[in-house]
């Protein structure tokens, strides 16, 4: 597809420059699976790794559909549109739901099967582990995800750690694909500050900070980078670069690659799973290991004096 002939593209009800210089299509790695090697260095030079079609579909669609049922159990599709279709409910429009994920079986067959963990293990070059926690994302008409790394939300472990984001079924342009910002992961220096955070940390002497994060279990800033998707590649420069999803492809990168996703502009609702993969040699952040992970919990935080 041609930048020329774009729908109009919004991100948090920003109209998105697709010019050619604002805006590009991932390109794809799937010809370099017989080469952990040369997958390796398409990661250092892009900082993402696209593969299409390495997810048997049929996992894929087993996982979609528990997920569907658990939304509609839930309130949140259109009951007089057919289950698989996935049509929000514009009453109840779907939110944020741990339990769409953890557990189920359904979707740790995909993220936790053998190709995924085959795939991780030469990229590499040794034994992983993964966290145990999944993030299950069920987006509806609205708003896509703010521009963010997601080292501020898992750094407490190897920094050498890779995000795979899975959609569950097809993803237009118009139902909030992931995106990334074109070459972003070698602006690491750029904000420092920023990747330094740690939404779970609190000033132990500012009152204000521990009662916001210690005691009522907030963070102490969202994350965010910035909501302005615009103004933030003018900035950084290069180009946002997404695709259209299939199912059984997946989209892998780096804690300190700056992505985003685009608005959804339909009533079919995106589905998506993050999950991250490390060496397992490596220290891992153990708020999201275990049965009964910590997550962002009270549990979770930790005091320092600023």
């Amino acid at each position: 597809m041609s930048t020329l002939t774009l729908p109009r593209l919004t991100a948090n009800h920003l109209p998105l420059d697709t010019g050619e210089e604002a805006f590009g299509f991932l390109r794809s790695s799937e010809d370099l699976l017989g080469d952990p090697a040369a997958l390796r260095a398409r990661l250092q030079e892009d900082g993402y790794l696209l593969i299409r079609n390495f997810l048997p579909r049929d996992i894929v669609r087993t996982a979609r559909l528990s997920i569907l049922r658990r939304l509609a159990d839930a309130g949140h599709l259109d009951p007089s549109q057919p289950l698989e279709a996935g049509i929000s409910n514009k009453d109840d429009a779907p939110k944020f739901m741990p339990s769409l994920a953890n557990p189920n079986r359904d979707v740790e067959r995909v993220v936790f099967g053998p190709e995924l963990l085959g795939f991780y293990t030469k990229l590499f070059g040794g034994p992983i582990r993964h966290f145990d926690y999944i993030w299950a994302r069920s987006l509806g008409r609205g708003v896509g995800t703010p521009a963010h790394c997601d080292l501020v939300y898992m750094g407490r472990g190897t920094h050498r750690l890779l995000t795979c984001w899975v959609p569950y079924g097809e993803v237009s342009l118009e139902q909030s694909p992931l995106m990334l910002l074109e070459g972003s992961h070698t602006k690491s220096e750029r904000i420092k500050k920023y990747l330094e955070s740690d939404v779970d940390t609190y000033c132990e002497n500012r009152p204000k900070d521990v009662q916001k994060v210690k005691v009522e279990g907030g963070w102490s800033h969202p994350g965010w980078l910035s909501k302005n998707c615009v103004s933030l590649r003018e900035k950084f420069g290069g180009r946002w670069l997404t695709t259209h999803f299939q199912p059984g492809d997946f989209l892998t990168f780096p804690m300190h690659m700056i992505h985003a996703s685009l608005d959804n502009a339909t009533d079919v609702v995106r589905i998506s799973t993050d999950t991250r993969y490390q060496l397992a040699s490596e220290p891992i952040d153990e708020r999201w290991i275990g049965d009964n992970p910590a997550l962002h919990g009270k549990a979770g935080k930790r005091g320092r004096i600023c």
